[in-house]
């Protein structure tokens, strides 16, 4: 289990170039999420001018099609980790998340924002370097959770995945922006 944690931790290192602070959420049925998973947070460096929190083994070496998902923030909130880790505990207890996936947060993504859904996405800030890490059992998938209104969720659903990124990429959306109002 530690080879494939310190795996996945030196995949994001070795993409975004900074070392990342770790934690354990040890609240609420996270007893219930695999032994190794922990939420590692990654402050602004000179390539990168956001805050970035990442699952670390939110998938197992065992699972079919393995994930981990990523969010960006404007400022340091501590309560992304909490987020992420109900995300993570959700995705091992009930049903299986996967790119195009939405998930309802159950609060908003920052204090007072709009968006309370997350969206599950390709990495376009990083592309497939990050994407796609090869490992002896097939592949891990890395994602962009992105935070979006109730609006731009049920648009997804109407719509497609494709529809809403053409949607977002239109409007030139501020994916860091707490308080931005829904594109659709």
């Amino acid at each position: 289990m530690e080879d494939y944690q310190d795996a996945i931790k030196k995949h994001y290192q070795e993409n975004w170039n900074i070392e990342p602070k770790v934690y354990f959420f040890d609240k609420g049925p996270a007893n219930q999420l695999p032994h190794g998973f922990r939420v590692l947070e990654f402050p602004p460096s000179r390539d990168r001018s956001m805050w970035t929190y990442a699952t670390c083994c939110m998938s197992q070496e065992n699972d079919i099609a393995k994930i981990e998902l990523h969010l960006f923030s404007p400022t340091k909130n501590t309560s992304l980790i909490e987020l992420l880790t109900v995300v993570a505990h959700y995705h091992r207890t009930g049903e299986n998340l996967g790119l195009n996936h939405t998930i309802n947060f159950g609060r908003p993504w920052q204090e007072n924002s709009y968006c309370d859904y997350g969206f599950i996405s390709l990495p376009y800030m990083d592309g497939p370097d990050l994407e796609i890490m090869p490992i002896e059992k097939g592949e891990i998938n890395f994602y962009w959770l992105i935070p979006i209104t109730k609006r731009e969720k049920e648009f997804k659903v109407l719509n497609g995945a494709e529809a809403l990124e053409e949607a977002f990429e239109e409007a030139g959306f501020d994916y860091l922006n707490p308080y931005r109002k829904s594109v659709v």
